[in-house]
């Protein structure tokens, strides 16, 4: 048997015995009493036992969705969106008419700065929530 239903069995027969001693006058007073060092010994031991499985489950559960954790990220929306535009973009810009190679090169250079930036954005917020997330 375990120590902690050896401490609650003789709470138990404490309870009994002291019942037997006073009577039935005090049996209420007697069982509320027992019942709430019950309550108190559970409630430790439900808070152990959450703590020890807290402690057991990878950080990645306790933490909220983040982008960059599992899913497609945000910036790969971007990016297919970015290439879905090039192609008529290429098309107008590589036109003679409106600018030859050097449109097509001002165009893509376009292309490639914001995807750029919406990557740096996207590892600059993952480094600031991470290092936050080291004070937890």
């Amino acid at each position: 048997m375990d120590t902690r239903q050896d401490e609650l069995r003789r709470d138990l027969d404490a309870t009994l015995q002291a019942r037997k001693e006073l009577g039935k006058e005090y049996e209420s007073e007697l069982v509320d009493s027992f019942m709430k060092r019950l309550d108190a010994r559970l409630d430790a031991r439900v808070e152990r036992s959450v703590a020890a499985r807290l402690d057991d489950e990878p950080a990645y559960r306790h933490r909220s969705r983040r982008p960059g954790r599992g899913g497609p990220r945000p910036g790969s929306r971007l990016a297919v969106v970015s290439l879905a535009l090039g192609i008529p973009l290429t098309a107008i810009a590589g036109d003679p008419g409106h600018g030859g190679i050097i449109g097509l090169l001002a165009c893509w250079a376009g292309i490639v700065g914001v995807n750029f930036a919406a990557a740096f954005a996207d590892r600059r917020e993952e480094q600031r929530t991470r290092s936050r997330d080291d004070w937890d």
